[in-house]
């Protein structure tokens, strides 16, 4: 898998206050979060959540991408913590900025422009006192198509279909057919390239939180004290992609749009809690 959403912690951690550490040496495996580090978590992802309803409020036709991307860096800054992407293996960046057929990790640009009618997909995290929340929106710019406006809700409610299965016992095989049955049920594909991951300490961490089933990754079984990024990525169309020559960009091979939302998640002792949920900051 071609996979920015599920790198795995492989070099020493950078601690420059322009980057922020992001990658732990030797942190391999689930980890499971205390009491003390959940209520950490619940305060970064409470960054992130505020900075992305913000930039859906704020977002509009005639802006670009750079806009958006400085002022998530500014905001997450002003909220005491650090932006989780930039500097992260060279993401140049505190927000991915993807429109319509960009699929995940456009790189933000003062010359992209964004239009009446886009769609865009705003992907950001903040690091706070040594754990990252990370949360990814969908925003549609102005007035846009029935077909846009569609896809875009298909993708949230996989979301929340996924998260619904979340509580100790569950598996990452009954979120994954949860999220696949909405998409496909309405006609559109699952992105196979990209999955969720596993968040706190580390930007990504195990396990790989897949949207889709499969034998090929490890069908997880879940606990209390877990804590997961679920990002379910649609496609209108084919659900390939490729990566353009930035070497981050990632787009639909058939130039079909493309949308995808993002919470960070924790397994509670009967369920679950959205702590990156924006109805609560």
């Amino acid at each position: 898998m071609n996979v920015f959403a599920d790198l795995l912690p492989k070099s020493k951690p950078s601690q420059s206050a322009a980057s922020g550490p992001r990658i732990q040496k030797n942190r391999r495996g689930i980890e499971i979060k205390s009491k003390r580090e959940i209520e950490i978590m619940r305060q970064a992802s409470a960054i992130v959540a505020t900075v992305l309803k913000e930039i859906m409020e704020m977002a509009e036709p005639g802006m670009t991408t750079a806009d958006l991307d400085h002022y998530a860096e500014k905001r997450i800054r002003q909220l005491g913590a650090t932006p989780s992407f930039k500097g992260y293996h060279g993401f140049p960046a505190s927000i991915c900025a993807s429109i319509n057929n960009e699929v995940v990790h456009g790189i933000p640009n003062a010359k992209k422009v964004i239009h009446n009618g886009d769609l865009v997909k705003v992907d950001t995290g903040a690091f706070f006192n040594g754990f990252h929340g990370d949360s990814c929106v969908t925003v549609r710019i102005g007035q846009v198509s029935p077909e846009a406006d569609r896809l875009a809700r298909v993708a949230e409610e996989s979301l929340f279909a996924g998260i619904h299965q979340v509580k100790p016992g569950a598996t990452l095989m009954d979120i994954a057919g949860a999220i696949e049955d909405v998409v496909k049920a309405n006609g559109y594909s699952v992105v196979e390239d990209f999955t969720g991951h596993g968040v706190g300490r580390n930007l990504h961490e195990e396990p790989a939180v897949f949207n889709f089933r499969t034998r090929e990754l490890p069908n997880v079984r879940l606990r209390s004290g877990m804590t997961l990024a679920i990002e379910p990525i649609l496609n209108a169309g084919s659900k390939k992609t490729k990566i353009l020559g930035d070497k981050w960009t990632a787009v639909t091979t058939d130039r079909s749009w493309s949308a995808q939302w993002e919470h960070t998640v924790l397994v509670t002792e009967d369920g679950f809690e959205i702590l990156t949920d924006r109805t609560k900051v």
